[in-house]
């Protein structure tokens, strides 16, 4: 019976990879789960059908840059483990306005690294041994690959964005703590995810939610940027396994082994749709639009997944075709979900082009 009688932290759990890891803990698992989370613009609590109301649920809200608050919630709950998920990540919003991504992703992993190696001092016995802090990092940390080549977890470091650099700065403060603490900890760095309940701001949910519209789609600069991408439920499965079977120190890499381009991505999308969701309008590749690139656009990410899947025996359930005709069909018929976020008055605009 997985993690019974385990009382989980998920910061960030009402984000969309949080939210994920939130939904398979109480559906697969017996682990009570604290979703820790300050609600920022991209977080929803409708993203967790079911959790309210659940005994094995509760839901705090509290910013991981608050060392009281969060003293407090490690008091009052005495976790077994946190899955440290929050963080601001979109790349575009980092060029605009960095301050927040330097905060949250640098100031906050810092504080919640402080009051969990407080928490886990206060430990003995089996409790003590038992805990572990499993941050959640990303394959931007690396930087931009060439034509050929693997990201694996020895991979150096090189950063080409705001988002990118604050979450390289996280990850070596969490290889600090295990070093010079000993404050067990594991760490993933995952490629681009997709799937249900993603804020709309990303790419596959933005060309979805302006195709349904009839709207132009908009793919930066030649369109031929390469992504490993990957089905978010298969990556909160590949989290709480981590978690549960991770060796503590090591760091694992998780991918979904479908490299594609941006421009693929988008024509097959517009595919889905003409299968779909028809419109006599035409084929909706005819909404295509190339604009401006991204100042700093990594060219190529790809992941090296062996070390998780041969040492943690971890395999993506979903390849690329089945996970994107999946992720189409639940914006088609989940339309409430991502209305209410337009309504609220968030702006389908493009950001990132400040020099």
């Amino acid at each position: 019976m997985r993690f019974k009688d385990s009382t989980i932290f998920v910061t960030g759990g009402a984000g969309f990879i949080g939210s994920a890891v939130v939904r398979h803990l109480l559906r697969d698992t017996h682990a009570r789960v604290v979703n820790i989370d300050k609600l920022t613009y991209a977080a929803n609590l409708d993203s967790l059908p079911g959790a309210v109301g659940n005994p094995h649920y509760a839901f705090e809200k509290q910013c991981i840059c608050d060392g009281p608050g969060l003293r407090q919630l490690f008091e009052k709950y005495q976790p077994d483990a946190v899955m440290n998920l929050a963080a601001e990540s979109h790349v575009d919003r980092s060029i605009d306005g960095p301050g927040e991504f330097i905060q949250t992703n640098i100031v906050g992993t810092f504080t919640i690294l402080q009051e969990a190696l407080r928490h886990w001092r206060s430990l003995a016995g089996e409790k003590r041994e038992r805990f572990r802090f499993l941050h959640i990092s990303t394959d931007e940390v690396f930087g931009s690959l060439g034509e050929d080549g693997l990201f694996t977890e020895t991979t150096a470091y090189a950063p080409n964005s705001p988002y990118s650099a604050s979450k390289a700065s996280s990850d070596h403060l969490v290889r600090a703590w295990r070093e010079t603490y000993e404050l067990p900890t594991l760490m993933t760095n995952c490629s681009n995810n997709y799937g249900p309940y993603h804020f709309p701001e990303k790419l596959i949910p933005l060309v979805i939610i302006k195709g349904l519209a009839g709207q132009k789609l908009p793919v930066y600069g030649d369109g031929k940027n390469i992504r490993d991408w990957l089905y978010v439920e298969d990556h909160a499965k590949a989290l709480t396994l981590v978690l549960e079977r991770g060796k503590v120190g090591e760091t694992y890499n998780v991918g979904g082994r479908n490299e594609r381009t941006n421009l693929h991505v988008v024509e097959t999308i517009c595919d889905l749709l003409d299968d779909l969701a028809p419109t006599a309008d035409g084929p909706y590749r005819r909404l295509i639009s190339h604009v401006t690139d991204r100042p700093g656009h990594d060219r190529r990410y790809a992941i090296d997944a062996s070390k998780l899947e041969r040492e943690l025996g971890w395999r993506a359930e979903e390849n690329f075709e089945s996970g994107i005709e999946k992720t189409v069909r639940w914006y088609i018929v989940q339309k409430p979900w991502w209305q209410a976020i337009l309504q609220r008055g968030y702006e389908t605009i493009r950001l990132g082009l400040k020099q």
